[in-house]
């Protein structure tokens, strides 16, 4: 593996999830591929999950790992090209990047859509020039457009939750549905994007989106799934929920928060295969979805969380192993 920004950097997903799942069984046991290695995580938003996975991660492979808050932590960083700076911005990225990546192994990297310009946005503008300024091979710690670690980890979660063996095929394919759900800001799509990039190339499952009319996502992300708008329909027999809010693509960044009939409650759940319910994290409580669902055993959020560690560990590996 060259890189991992997308689920297109995986040459085999089967053969990759077959790799996680022996990683998580004995997660020290790779640590040769990590020694006197160091992976470098730039945040250029907040972060929880990935910030402190991908630190954990780094570690199990005995590698070493530095975290800088971009702005924050460093000079404020200009990222136009041609400018003249003379304002606030005391260091261009140009400069900024090169060196970060003279500093680590593999460079993680997180940057954020504005939700204003689809075109700057959905070009990757922020992300390609990091990419291109980089020594070392680049890990996507989310994107504007895409969060291939999220997906990843999910995939994982469903594969350990119905006992799937990568390689085989199951009698019956697995339904996994992802729907929208209400939320009062307005939220990129890099994570419905990347869930269905990713669950619409997995042939062991049955695949739905379901949204309200005018927040479907860029069909090139979602082809290959089910479009529905029916949410109480395409929950019918699911054995796996998986709720997210997103704003518009079709009319870029526009909210939506007032289908509350969309939030994730027990009587939607009871539509389902006895399905679990799942969120990338952090969730909206009584808004995306009912405190009664998030804490009861139908919940697994927290073994997606969980899984992130191994998700990013199996991607440190695969980069890591061969340098």
């Amino acid at each position: 593996m060259k890189q991992f920004t997308s689920v297109y950097d995986v040459e085999n997903i089967d053969e990759l999830l077959k790799t996680a799942l022996e990683i998580k069984a004995n997660p020290f046991a790779q640590q040769e591929v990590g020694k006197n290695k160091t992976v470098g995580l730039i945040f250029f938003n907040p972060s929880l999950r990935t910030r402190l996975s991908s630190i954990k991660a780094a570690y199990n492979l005995g590698a070493n790992a530095w975290v800088l808050n971009a702005g924050a932590d460093s000079w404020t960083l200009e990222m136009a090209d041609g400018t003249v700076m003379n304002g606030d911005s005391q260091e261009h990225i140009k400069e900024a990047i090169q060196v970060m990546s003279a500093y680590c192994d593999v460079l993680g990297v997180r940057t954020f859509p504005k939700l204003v310009d689809r075109d700057e946005d959905y070009n990757e503008i922020m992300f390609n020039k990091v990419k291109e300024l980089s020594s070392v091979p680049v890990v996507s710690l989310e994107s504007a457009t895409l969060h291939p670690l999220q997906s990843f980890a999910d995939l994982i979660t469903i594969a350990e939750k119905t006992g799937y063996t990568p390689g085989t095929k199951p009698e019956k394919k697995v339904k996994v549905v992802m729907t929208w759900a209400p939320h009062p800001r307005r939220l990129p799509q890099a994570v419905p994007n990347s869930f269905a990039q990713w669950f619409s190339k997995v042939d062991w499952v049955d695949f739905t989106v379901v949204q309200p009319k005018g927040y479907e996502l860029d069909p090139k992300f979602t082809d290959g799934a089910t479009i529905a708008y029916d949410q109480d329909e395409a929950l019918k027999d699911a054995d796996f929920v998986y709720a997210k809010n997103w704003s518009s693509y079709e009319n870029y960044g526009q909210p939506n928060d007032g289908d509350k009939d969309w939030e994730v409650t027990m009587d939607k759940m009871n539509l389902t295969n006895n399905g679990k319910f799942m969120h990338c994290l952090p969730v909206r409580r009584n808004v995306v979805v009912s405190d009664e669902v998030l804490d009861s055993d139908r919940s697994i959020v927290i073994d997606e969380a969980t899984n992130r560690i191994f998700s990013a560990q199996t991607v440190f590996h695969e980069i890591l192993k061969n340098k």
